[in-house]
């Protein structure tokens, strides 16, 4: 079931890019992201609270911790630089070039995760950053 909840994922961070875009055309980038965050912290946190999760709150280990706080700022900058791009550039163009953290990724989990890198896994990067690289190259 997991490419059920990634192409939910998919489908919503496409949604995303396009009501984003509408969102920061009069907004600065910044205050968006911002609203954005609020909106995000109140629904997982309600999610959260709905299951019961927060019971489990105390057993996350200072190790998981660390590591969700650094992803929690990774994604920060993502997004902050995301509507930043969605800001002064074209839709089309800003969300595909994002996705070259899917490229990224796989080659990261292969480096500091030890992830196998099988040659469909590393073809379909070299497509992806090729891909970027139209979009982004005149």
């Amino acid at each position: 079931m997991w490419w059920f909840y990634a192409l939910l994922s998919a489908f919503f961070a496409a949604l995303t890019a396009i009501l984003a875009k509408i969102g920061v055309a009069d907004v600065p980038s910044n205050l968006a992201t911002a609203i954005r965050t609020i909106v995000i912290l109140v629904l997982a946190w309600a999610i959260v609270f709905a299951r019961g999760e927060y019971k489990s709150f105390g057993a996350v280990s200072k190790h998981g911790l660390l590591f969700l706080v650094l992803s929690g700022i990774a994604t920060g900058c993502s997004w902050i630089f995301y509507f930043k791009a969605l800001q002064i550039g074209k839709v089309s163009q800003v969300a595909p070039v994002d996705k070259l953290s899917v490229a990224l990724t796989i080659i990261l989990s292969a480096i500091f995760l030890h992830e196998a890198l099988t040659w469909k896994t590393a073809i379909g990067a070299g497509l992806i950053i090729t891909g970027t690289l139209v979009l982004i190259l005149k």
